[in-house]
């Protein structure tokens, strides 16, 4: 177990789950870091390549793993989440032990925190441009079909030629961003970065009517603030 824990601040409760890649070369080097008091890091759980789960710190504490950023509302992100580190150097394709283990343990954090699939985030996506895991190499199709995480619809991601032809504005893309979750930035070029890493990984050029497309569908069927309007 790690000793860099605490409460959750205020009563808070988990809402959320953010994933991390260690960006390390092993997991016991990950494992380390994690219950090393000097470092002040720590997750929930830490998953190995061959599908070990560590658990680290309990579900109801406060574990250190996300510091600046915000995600919607939430702007201290670790008294509302559970962090989840997965052992992947940050350029390598994660293993298949690796995920299967991920996906039966979003399963039960998912049962015993009633945590939405569109609040299961990564790293990149509450501290942009901070950030980048868990990198363009995580499966995040795989979670939204396991009904874990979120994905635009196949028409958002092929839109027709009308909506091709609608005027690639940034103010429209940055609020879609920010209705979707992403209020830790107003940056235009980081925003799109960011997107991009999550949803179109290895895509580059300007704003295209594809992200446009994108974004607009998953602020419409999962705005962060669901008391607010998004037409």
């Amino acid at each position: 177990m790690s000793p860099n824990y605490g409460p959750r601040r205020d009563g808070a409760r988990p809402s959320l789950v953010v994933i991390h890649y260690t960006a390390m070369q092993s997991a016991n080097a990950a494992l380390k870091t994690l219950c090393d008091p000097v470092s002040e890091v720590s997750a929930h759980y830490l998953i190995a390549p061959d599908g070990e789960v560590l658990s680290l710190v309990p579900e109801d504490l406060r574990a250190w793993h996300a510091g600046a950023g915000a995600w919607g509302s939430v702007t201290d992100v670790n008294s509302y989440s559970i962090g989840i580190e997965l052992a992947n150097d940050g350029f390598s394709p994660f293993a298949a032990p690796l995920m299967d283990a991920l996906v039966d343990l979003l399963k039960g954090i998912k049962a015993r925190w009633d945590i939405q699939p569109d609040r299961v985030i990564g790293h990149s996506d509450m501290a942009p441009g901070r950030k980048t895991d868990p990198g363009p190499r995580f499966d995040w199709r795989r979670l939204a079909r396991q009904g874990l995480s979120v994905w635009p619809s196949s028409s958002a991601c092929a839109p027709s030629s009308e909506e091709g032809a609608q005027a690639l504005d940034h103010a429209l893309f940055g609020a879609a961003m920010q209705a979707f979750g992403c209020t830790a930035t107003d940056d235009p070029d980081l925003l799109l970065r960011t997107f991009r890493l999550r949803f179109r990984p290895g895509h580059r050029g300007p704003l295209d009517a594809v992200d446009l497309a994108m974004i607009n569908d998953l602020a419409k069927r999962f705005p962060v603030d669901v008391n607010a309007a998004w037409a």
